[in-house]
């Protein structure tokens, strides 16, 4: 018996590998090479322990200002800190930080939005005007000010962007769905008694989770400007841990001598910021064919 259950395992993997497989032999030249260029950085984060020849915060007085090049492989800043390490160690927390910053507000932000569209009436007026009143201000500015009231440091950012960013979500996911809910197919499922929690779940949120999607690679890019951003001029991380932003303010008194301290780390945002606006765009691409629109 556990022989022919295995047998059906290993024939289910299979079958599973093989649509993995077209799936992303399906992928647009774009897709694909933002894929290939964010696993490289994301692989890159995770070995970092392993990588990074020196510990990141390790300071060497006799390895001070060097250019890269030799055992430095991108220099050292000015209290002898491996830039190479701490770009490697910064990538493991600026990608975290930007996967929780975007995708946590997504979550409850695209079915907050996806429930009022499907429901409407007073549901639907009250999401849609706290979402039009968040929308209204800057949200930098908004940020900004709820770090410094609640002090610097990455749980402030957190709390901050978790309170305001699922509010752009909740409008796309409501204005798709009031266009989804008016279709053959949502109507023949309020005919057939589902309940709401079904119509919305299973059939009405994979036709409207897309747009969420495609916007999310352009809100990570943003969200990891923002931690820069906000470590850039001092209500982010704070030295010495390694941060892209704060690496990048560190090295701003030695641009002229040390070009290496900031712009190596910069060149790390700039790289990840292409991986995934490619990933945006393909994914955009992608679902557009998909529905048949413009590509």
């Amino acid at each position: 018996m556990s022989t022919v259950a295995a047998g059906e395992e290993g024939v289910m993997a299979a079958g599973l590998g093989r649509r993995l497989a077209r799936e992303v032999a399906s992928w647009s030249v774009t897709l694909k090479l933002g894929a290939v260029l964010l696993a490289l950085i994301a692989l890159a984060a995770l070995m970092a322990p392993w990588i990074a020849p020196f510990d990141p915060e390790a300071q060497d007085y006799d390895a001070i200002l060097l250019p890269p090049g030799g055992v430095h492989l991108f220099g050292t800043d000015n209290v002898g800190r491996d830039i190479f390490s701490r770009v490697l160690y910064a990538a493991r927390l600026d990608l975290s930080a930007g996967f929780a910053l975007t995708f946590v507000p997504m979550i409850y932000g695209v079915l907050i939005g996806a429930y009022a569209g499907y429901r409407g009436g007073l549901v639907d007026a009250v999401v849609g005007g706290i979402a039009n009143v968040a929308i209204a201000f800057p949200f930098l500015v908004m940020i900004v000010v709820v770090v410094a009231v609640i002090g610097p440091g990455i749980d402030a950012i957190y709390i901050s962007v978790f309170l305001l960013a699922w509010t752009m979500y909740a409008r796309l996911a409501r204005a798709d769905m009031m266009v989804e809910r008016a279709k053959d197919y949502m109507l023949a499922a309020r005919v057939l008694g589902f309940s709401t929690k079904r119509i919305v779940l299973r059939h009405g949120l994979p036709n409207v989770v897309g747009s969420s999607l495609v916007f999310a690679m352009s809100d990570f890019v943003l969200n990891i400007l923002l931690l820069s951003g906000l470590s850039f001029i001092g209500l982010g991380i704070q030295p010495p841990t390694p941060e892209w932003g704060a690496m990048i303010a560190e090295g701003k008194e030695f641009i002229l001598e040390a070009w290496w301290i900031s712009t190596l780390p910069g060149l790390a945002v700039v790289l990840t910021g292409t991986a995934l606006s490619l990933i945006g765009d393909g994914l955009a691409r992608r679902f557009s064919d998909r529905h048949g629109g413009p590509a």
